[in-house]
């Protein structure tokens, strides 16, 4: 069961990290900057934030809390990135760290206790904070990139009035387990 969820906990981290680089795709540069006030987030800064984020609690997961001393959370929310070079490799390194750390995950691990900001956690629980707080974020790039390309957005899942016809297809085949891998759902 152990390994089953390590492998379903790294599919779902996988699907987010999809969709994030998707609804990046398709905003221009400019946009990726862009707060629409100066209480919001733009995408860059939220990938700054998850960046901040997944280096913390992911480096040394096993021995170390996951709220590191080097660790600048109030800077992760200032505009410093500046370019799309930078956010993605800032995007990617963040999500290396993650995965990275998800293998050296050992099955009898998961009931381990780790610590987040001094507070007892099992791995298991851990990586479900996580995984709730990253689709969060990677909810909200969507959300902004989504907006700011209005009718231009191409769907990242079931386009408006299309679930009738993407049903269809899906009950047109036959049934089997799919999984999430390498950005599609394979059989």
């Amino acid at each position: 069961m152990s390994l089953a969820y390590l492998k379903s906990a790294k599919r779902q981290f996988e699907y987010y990290k999809m969709l994030g680089e998707k609804a990046m795709e398709q905003t221009e540069d400019a946009l990726l900057f862009h707060q629409v006030n100066e209480e919001s987030n733009s995408i860059a800064i939220i990938v700054k934030h998850l960046w901040g984020n997944m280096l913390s609690r992911w480096t040394n997961l096993l021995t170390e809390d996951g709220e590191k001393p080097w660790r600048e959370r109030d800077a992760e929310f200032e505009a410093t990135i500046k370019t799309r070079e930078e956010l993605l490799q800032k995007w990617n390194e963040g999500w290396e760290c993650l995965l990275d750390a998800l293998n050296s995950v050992a099955d009898d691990d998961l009931e381990k206790i780790i610590y987040i900001r001094n507070e007892g956690h099992t791995i298991l629980e851990a990586i479900n904070r996580q995984i709730a707080h990253y689709s969060y974020h990677v909810g909200q790039i969507v959300f902004i990139a989504k907006m700011m390309k209005n009718e231009d957005w191409k769907s990242l899942s079931i386009p408006r009035n299309k679930s009738n016809d993407y049903n269809t297809d899906k009950f047109a085949q036959e049934k089997g387990v799919r999984h999430f891998t390498d950005g599609e759902m394979k059989k």
